[in-house]
C-alpha cells in the first residue's frame, strides 16, 4: 500500500484558509528567492500575522497554544533534552517531561523528521504543542542564552486576542456595547450593521466566530445564517443569535435552526462574554494544556 504524501506547510494554510492559492505561489516563489521561512514571507507580505498562522495551525489539528515561554521556570535537566542551537534552528522548545511524555513548543508541530529524532534520542512520546517564532526565540535566547527577564508563571496560550469575532446589528448603541465587552477581553473586533455587509466579511475576513442579530434591514440574521450555511468555504463558522424576544420557545427556535447559541437583548456584558469564550473553546477545542 502506498504511503500518503505529507501535505506541506504552505497547502495546510490553504486548506486552513488563512491563505489563498495565488498568494500561497507569490509567497512560495519570494521563498525560493531569500531562503525564508514560508510563514516569514507571508508576514512580509501583510498576508498573515505569526499568529494567524499558529492559530490556523491548532485549529486545523485541534494543537494546543502556549505563550509566555520566555518568563517561565525550566528545570536544567529539561533544557538538556535539546541544545539551543537545535531549539532555535527547529523553532522549538521543550515545556515540561511527565514520565515518558514530552510536551513540546514548536512553530511547525508537524516536523514529524524532527519529532521522530527527540523522541527517540530522549526516549519519550512528544506532544506538540503551537506557539509563534518570536516565542520560541525569545525562550532561547533566555534559558539557554542568558538573556533573563524577571521570571513569572509558565501560562498557557489562552489569549483572545488570537480570535476574530464580526458583531452584527443594525443598532448602532447595541452593536457598540457588544464590542466595548469583547475589546475589553481583547478579541480581535469586525463589525457590520446588517446581513448584507456581514456576508462580504465573513467570506473576506473569515472571522472564528459571528454574533448577529436577528431582525436588521437589507439582509437580516436568519438570511445571514442561511446563506453562510450554503457556503462551504464559512459554514463551520458558529454563529450565535442576539434577539430581543428572550422567551423560551424563541431560543428553542434559534437552536433548533442550527444556531451555535442564543443571547437575549438587553445585552449583560458578564453573560455575553462567557457564552462567547464557551463557544470558542467548544468550537476550536481550545482547552488549556497542563500547567508547566
Amino acid at each position: 500500500m502506498a504511503v500518503p504524501r505529507r501535505k506541506r506547510f504552505g497547502e495546510i494554510l490553504v486548506e486552513a484558509k488563512v491563505v489563498d492559492e495565488p498568494t500561497l505561489n507569490r509567497a512560495l516563489e519570494r521563498q525560493k528567492q531569500s531562503g525564508k521561512r514560508l510563514g516569514q514571507v507571508l508576514e512580509e507580505l501583510g498576508v498573515v500575522t505569526e499568529r494567524d498562522i499558529a492559530a490556523a495551525l491548532a485549529r486545523q489539528f485541534g494543537f494546543k497554544t502556549v505563550s509566555n515561554l520566555s518568563r517561565a521556570s525550566f528545570p536544567p535537566e529539561l533544557l538538556k533534552l535539546t541544545d539551543g542551537d537545535t531549539a532555535m534552528d527547529k523553532l522549538a522548545f521543550p515545556l515540561k517531561k511527565d514520565g515518558n511524555v514530552l510536551y513540546l513548543a514548536m512553530v511547525n508541530p508537524l516536523d514529524m523528521e524532527f519529532i521522530d529524532k527527540l523522541a527517540f534520542s530522549a526516549g519519550v512520546r512528544i506532544v506538540p504543542c503551537v506557539t509563534t517564532p518570536s516565542e520560541i526565540q525569545t525562550a532561547v535566547n533566555r534559558h539557554y542564552y542568558g538573556i533573563s527577564p524577571q521570571p513569572v508563571s509558565f501560562v498557557e496560550e489562552d489569549r483572545d486576542d488570537w480570535w476574530t469575532i464580526l458583531v452584527v446589528d443594525d443598532q448602532e448603541l447595541v452593536r457598540a456595547a457588544v464590542l466595548a465587552a469583547l475589546k475589553r477581553e481583547g478579541y480581535n473586533l469586525l463589525e457590520a450593521p446588517n446581513g448584507a455587509d456581514a456576508l462580504k466579511l465573513t467570506v473576506q475576513k473569515m472571522p472564528h466566530l459571528i454574533i448577529s442579530d436577528t431582525i436588521m434591514p437589507r439582509m437580516d440574521g436568519y438570511e445571514l445564517f442561511r446563506a453562510i450555511q450554503a457556503n462551504l468555504k464559512i459554514k463551520h463558522i458558529p454563529v450565535v443569535a442576539l434577539s430581543s424576544k428572550s422567551s423560551a420557545e424563541e431560543e428553542a427556535k434559534l437552536l433548533e435552526l442550527g444556531y451555535f447559541d442564543f443571547i437575549a437583548k438587553p445585552i449583560n456584558p458578564v453573560r455575553l462574554v462567557a457564552r462567547i469564550k464557551r463557544a470558542l473553546r467548544l468550537i476550536y477545542g481550545n482547552s488549556p494544556p497542563p500547567r508547566y
